[in-house]
């Protein structure tokens, strides 16, 4: 059976019959690895013209040998449009600057750069100039509470924590087992069992003033399947309870909800006066009543009926800061 490996896995493979000075030629090189001659002739090929090897064939000895000895075969192989989506990447992971894992990925690509050959190369210059990427407002990390809850993932080890909740000034001592963690738009989550509630809780590490690893090892349980229990969600709020969420957009907002894939358990009903109804299961309430609040009168929740009367309320509450409408505004919200 031949060899399923891609080519980097080749080159090497020719890189270490090289230098053990064999004096390998097509032939064999293809015998032994189970591919074409053509094949081997073409790495070969590859290796002198984009990685420079000083790769130069004995005819009296029928094989080949390197006329330098301390060349040596770059870490990665990227050609240029690997390299441009490294670069890519690079930008997108800029919003995460906050973060004390940062450093270390600017660290990484710079190394992936510098283990390619001269010949591939992308121009970081001209690329910045065509591409941008708005970044959206992020929360400050402590670096010792990551790097605290990050060890705690490797080893399973129990934390203790400083934890405020949102809005509060007042900090809670927790000890939880971190599960696993959560990005969702700019915010770092950490899914945890707390000891004190005894069931699995959802922490912002920007709320967690300080982090402490214990001696104590925990066990993730065997049925924990975070991406199965938060199949419902719509945001990172996520629970056991199920709701059968409707909401109606209007003709101007329809265009935009039909382009995006907005919850992946998500049904779109066509109405004739081009607005359209989504329809999904949730399993938690609170960001669904902060997006339907940002479209304004161009959405309008139809069930579940808690959710309604939630946006009503919340809506004469905003109503009420603006005092009188006929104008009377310069007063300040009670």
């Amino acid at each position: 059976m031949k060899k399923f490996k891609p080519q980097h896995s080749r080159l090497l493979f020719i890189d270490k019959r090289i230098r053990e000075k064999t004096y390998p030629n097509c032939a064999t090189l293809a015998e032994e690895w189970e591919v074409s001659a053509k094949t081997i002739q073409r790495d070969l090929d590859y290796m002198r013209s984009m990685l420079d090897a000083p790769m130069t064939y004995d005819a009296g000895k029928r094989g080949y040998y390197y006329t330098q000895e301390c060349f040596h075969l770059p870490a990665i192989a990227l050609n240029d449009s690997e390299l441009f989506a490294i670069f890519i990447a690079e930008k997108v992971l800029g919003q995460y600057e906050s973060t004390p894992i940062y450093p270390r990925l600017k660290s990484f690509f710079a190394k992936v750069a510098e283990s390619l050959p001269e010949k591939i190369s992308i121009d970081p210059a001209q690329l910045d100039s065509k591409f941008s990427f708005f970044m959206m407002p992020y929360t400050i990390i402590r670096e010792q509470v990551w790097e605290t809850v990050f060890t705690s993932l490797r080893s399973l080890r129990t934390i203790e924590i400083s934890h405020a909740k949102p809005g509060g000034t007042s900090l809670a001592l927790r000890e939880i087992d971190p599960y696993h963690i959560v990005n969702f738009q700019g915010e770092w989550y950490i899914i945890a069992f707390c000891h004190s509630r005894q069931d699995i809780r959802t922490f912002a590490l920007s709320r967690i003033s300080e982090a402490r690893l214990t001696d104590r090892v925990f066990f993730v349980p065997a049925d924990f399947d975070f991406r199965a229990a938060t199949r419902n969600r719509f945001g990172v709020q996520w629970s056991e309870k199920k709701y059968e969420v409707r909401i109606w957009f209007s003709s101007l907002a329809a265009p935009y909800i039909r382009e995006r894939q907005w919850h992946e358990g998500q049904i779109i009903e066509e109405n004739p006066d081009g607005s359209v109804i989504m329809s999904f299961t949730a399993s938690h309430l609170l960001e669904i009543k902060r997006w339907v609040l940002s479209w304004g009168g161009l959405a309008r929740a139809l069930a579940p009926e808690s959710l309604a009367d939630e946006i009503v309320s919340e809506l004469k509450r905003a109503a009420e800061n603006y005092g009188d409408i006929d104008g009377k505004r310069d007063h300040q919200p009670a």
